[in-house]
């Protein structure tokens, strides 16, 4: 081989080299900065989010914190360009579980600082106020009381509501049996939570089987632990089969979810 396709040879394995470090960079940029993808695991906000959904939640929404880069590292303190959010978002948080290290929780959130929160035979209340709620007609799907299911689950009929919070925003929730494996926790008649300074509440669409700030181990979530608004739904897969089982995509494919926007 001749010195100049050497040369030539060496210098298109540098671009290359060049090319993936660049492209790394931008994709790291993003996820960090703008947009990350999320997908979910778990049937606790179902109606409005299914398992196997995936979605886009935006890092810009709410400011960044820590937590807003991967794996945390320690680089800062607080928030840079916060915003605050708003009740009613569909937000992503970290949730630092002592027992199974720190996970990405994504709920509702329903109380502002400040906020008294209580839930009574399940009809919530905001400063001692019943949040305006209206029967809907019944969710019909793969059975969104238990979190085992698949694409071969036979559908289920659970009550459901159409909830409305007093700054307008409205989405359906769920009634589920309440006995859910939560121990003696009744999810459905708490008593009154006072949302500390810096601190927002958050309850899962599912509200009887998802485990939310009504609950110790996840309490109230502090600013510096959101990480982005939920906001569009890109793909979406019937039991939560894993994406990359492209064969069964033209069976499993919820194609009416693909991009849509998340109330």
């Amino acid at each position: 081989m001749s010195a100049a396709r050497k040369s030539k040879k060496k210098s298109g394995s540098y671009e290359l080299f060049v090319s993936l470090v660049e492209a790394i960079i931008i994709a790291v940029v993003i996820r960090t900065l703008l947009i990350q993808p999320f997908s979910i695991p778990s049937g606790s906000m179902e109606p409005t989010l299914l398992i196997g959904d995936y979605l886009f939640v935006t890092k810009y929404s709410y400011g960044y914190s820590r937590y807003s880069i991967p794996f945390a590292p320690p680089l800062f303190s607080g928030r840079i360009f916060g915003a605050s959010p708003e009740r009613g978002d569909v937000v992503v948080f970290r949730h630092k579980d002592p027992r199974n290290g720190d996970l990405d929780f994504i709920k509702r959130l329903i109380g502002l600082p400040g906020d008294v929160i209580q839930v009574k035979q399940g009809l919530l209340y905001i400063n001692d106020k019943p949040v305006k709620r209206e029967a809907a007609p019944d969710f019909v799907g793969q059975d969104p009381c238990h979190s085992n299911v698949s694409r071969y689950t036979p559908p289920v009929r659970v009550k459901r509501w159409q909830e409305t919070l007093p700054n307008g925003v409205s989405y359906y929730t769920l009634q589920c049996p309440a006995h859910l494996g939560f121990g003696e926790f009744d999810a459905e008649n708490t008593d009154p939570y006072k949302v500390p300074d810096g601190h927002y509440f958050m309850m899962g669409d599912n509200r009887n089987n998802s485990e939310d700030s009504r609950f110790p181990d996840v309490s109230y979530v502090a600013s510096d632990l959101l990480i982005g608004h939920a906001r569009i739904i890109f793909f979406s897969l019937e039991g939560g089969g894993p994406a990359w089982a492209v064969w069964n995509w033209p069976w499993d494919i919820r194609w009416s979810r693909l991009f849509s926007i998340i109330h």
